[in-house]
């Protein structure tokens, strides 16, 4: 189902003023130097482990959850774990570690967690959009959250009123952002893409939504998620976009380490894809950052890798990347850092000019200068 899903798809400057030299030069706040277009792209229950030193070595020649070894030695394994990185996610460290920043990796001590206590999916995206690690916010329920989330409040700015748009596998998402209390735009799960004009793509994304996919769970194939996305990109061409992405998560829930990885080498693409777009796009060239990350780690011994939760060594630990303007290219941070997910919401409304304010405690934002 999956290949039938990509082979249908594929048919399918501005330079800084002296004010903001003198900025860079004394190294101030990144907040100071404004940047139109924001980009937060996450996936789902990815571990720093594979970011940071490519396949395990104990899972990829398992056969219990590897089923063909052989073949996924020959596409991601290397001795050299700077090597096996970049096989299993070349775009982020060809391009984005050259470009851009890495935080994350424990070897290091630079250190990446959430700091909510349950480490699942809807307390970890609760504490990404909404900047607090809410203990009441516990499981996975599909209710509607009552912390106001960042992205809400930047559409009720007037720079950012209708220009943040939310596209993702998970259908929680609704509910996570309490879409029925602030009307963002969010298309989550199998959700059928409405316009009042709907380009040839997003009919046949609807079209493969209702009759190619038989078995519809939770999570939309990711594949799904990224062409709808970009197809709004273009005709609505929105300043603040959230791109949600979950199949990490479905796999290794299956115990399936070999799809894990591919889904891993997969999200690259889509990165690489979708920055190469912003790149060659008016509006958006030179004028757009990247926050990508995921929402929780997960175990850390080989046992444990496919779960994740509170009694599950390692499901705090995550890791964060961020490229565009303004961000100095210090590739991978190798220095003693503790960064906790509930920074991200106010770093994402600094990194557009604002300030979020709500009425619960909001994290201070990361600075990305040295």
């Amino acid at each position: 189902m999956k290949n039938l899903l990509i082979s249908v798809f594929l048919l399918t400057t501005v330079h800084p003023n002296a004010q903001q030299e003198k900025a860079k030069s004394k190294k101030e706040d990144l907040s100071l130097q404004p940047t139109r277009n924001l980009f937060i792209i996450t996936t789902d229950g990815f571990r720093w482990q594979e970011v940071f030193t490519g396949a395990d070595s104990s899972l990829i020649n398992n056969e219990s959850c590897t089923l063909d070894t052989a073949t996924a030695q020959l596409l991601y394994w290397n001795s050299d774990p700077g090597i096996r990185r970049k096989k299993l996610m070349p775009f982020l460290w060809n391009v984005l570690a050259k470009k851009g920043q890495l935080f994350g990796n424990r070897v290091y001590d630079n250190k990446v967690n959430i700091s909510n206590t349950w480490a699942v999916s809807y307390p970890g995206y609760n504490e990404i959009f909404t900047g607090d690690d809410d203990i009441t916010v516990s499981s996975n329920k599909k209710i509607n959250n009552a912390n106001i989330n960042v992205l809400e409040y930047l559409n009720a700015t007037k720079a950012y009123e209708g220009k943040v748009a939310v596209f993702t596998s998970w259908d929680v998402f609704p509910y996570i952002l309490n879409k029925e209390r602030n009307d963002l735009p969010v298309n989550a799960g199998y959700e059928n893409i409405e316009d009042d004009s709907l380009s040839i793509t997003q009919q046949l994304i609807n079209r493969v939504q209702q009759d190619a996919v038989f078995e519809k769970e939770e999570t939309r194939h990711d594949a799904l998620t990224f062409e709808a996305a970009k197809e709004y990109l273009k005709k609505k061409q929105p300043k603040v976009l959230y791109l949600g992405l979950g199949e990490t998560d479905e796999f290794a829930h299956h115990g399936r380490y070999d799809l894990y990885l591919q889904q891993a080498n997969n999200f690259d693409k889509m990165l690489s894809e979708l920055w190469y777009w912003v790149q060659t796009t008016p509006g958006y060239k030179d004028n757009t950052i990247f926050i990508i990350t995921t929402d929780h780690g997960r175990g850390k011994k080989p046992a444990k890798w496919a779960k994740h939760g509170y009694f599950t060594e390692g499901s705090s630990q995550t890791w964060l990347a961020v490229i565009g303007p303004g961000i100095q290219p210090l590739g991978e941070i190798k220095e003693l850092q503790q960064i906790y997910q509930k920074q991200l919401a106010q770093t994402i409304a600094l990194l557009l000019n604002e300030k979020f304010e709500a009425d619960h405690v909001i994290a201070e934002a990361i600075s990305f200068n040295r």
